[in-house]
């Protein structure tokens, strides 16, 4: 009689920690995406994933998950189509009010109809209008592969989403010249942040000095009258905290410049220290000529590489500003 061979036993794997894989997973940047349909009654449904993934280009096919527990699991799984809407990075409000449950998601959004009745959303990175091809069991998900029967996208930088948190995507630029090192820039490093940050302020405000000086104005008077269109009758203690670290000398003579030019004006008491300043009507006129002027000049330089690079741009430095700040004031906070 032959003995029967022992059966193998395989290795348990060791229990996952959800929180740390899910973490884990938020580790791997994706798009994200509103995915809509129509219910039964022809009702819109919609709702924020970052599942989205292509299958295959010949057919065309993508897919994407949805939780068992999702409220609008049924809508989805009887629908016979349904579109994808890549959000662009503007449209982080978008995504926020798609991921909450309610019933007026769609309130107040330019929409159309796509194929099979299915309500398309505008503004987005890309779009795909797909018809249900099958689903796939996935666990605690549902697995909804589409055949995209008709597509569009627009030039616009995509909403990313990274460990939790929304995100902006840059494009590398290919045509970018690389910085020398320190060695053959003798000594001073073309990638170094100081170098770029001032080089960059000097290009930015390059046309505006020009403005600013044939309106009489050097580029401390400037600033100043900049300042006081956004908040007036400001004292020079105040505007010391606020424009110090920029004027890099003291406020009061820059004031009195700006007093014999007709610029601003001393309210309240004689003293300078207790006086309070303020734009003339003429000064505030021209002045805001000049911030119209200096607000067509910063959206012509973002035109130059994209909106949505350029607001990239702007929160970066916002961080930067935050994170280095030794002190300084805000310009006008609680203005």
């Amino acid at each position: 009689m032959n003995a029967v061979a022992p059966v193998e036993q395989q290795p348990t794997a060791p229990a996952l920690d959800p929180r740390a894989f899910r973490a884990a997973l938020g580790s791997f940047a994706t798009g994200v995406t509103v995915i809509t349909a129509r219910a039964a009654d022809g009702a819109p449904v919609g709702l924020t994933a970052n599942s989205f993934n292509s299958v295959s280009l010949e057919p065309p096919m993508v897919l994407w998950s949805l939780a068992r527990k999702s409220l609008s699991l049924p809508v989805f799984a009887q629908a016979q189509h349904w579109a994808v809407h890549v959000l662009a990075a503007d449209q982080e409000a978008l995504s926020t009010s798609f991921a909450r449950s309610g019933t007026h998601k769609f309130a107040g959004l330019a929409m159309e109809d796509g194929l099979g009745g299915v309500p398309l959303l505008e503004g987005c990175a890309a779009r795909f209008q797909c018809r249900t091809a099958f689903q796939h069991e996935g666990g605690d998900h549902l697995i909804f592969v589409g055949e995209v029967l008709a597509f569009d996208r627009a030039e616009r930088a995509p909403l990313v989403f990274h460990a939790g948190r929304y995100a902006l995507a840059a494009r590398r630029d290919p045509q970018l010249p690389q910085a020398r090192s320190a060695r053959v820039a003798g000594g001073l490093g073309e990638d170094l942040l100081g170098y770029l940050l001032g080089r960059a302020y000097f290009q930015c405000h390059l046309e505006m000095r020009e403005r600013a000086a044939a309106a009489g104005l050097d580029e401390h008077q400037w600033v100043i009258v900049a300042a006081l269109t956004v908040r007036d009758g400001v004292g020079v203690a105040e505007l010391e905290a606020a424009l110090g670290y920029v004027l890099d000398g003291p406020v009061e003579p820059v004031l009195r410049s700006l007093r014999a030019q007709g610029w601003v004006m001393a309210t309240g008491s004689d003293p300078s220290s207790t006086a309070r300043y303020t734009l003339t009507p003429d000064g505030r006129d021209r002045s805001l000529h000049l911030l119209a002027a200096a607000k067509a000049h910063e959206a012509e330089l973002l035109a130059r590489f994209g909106y949505d690079e350029g607001a990239l741009l702007k929160l970066q430095l916002q961080k930067f500003i935050a994170a280095t700040n030794p002190g300084l004031h805000d310009l006008w906070h609680d203005a």
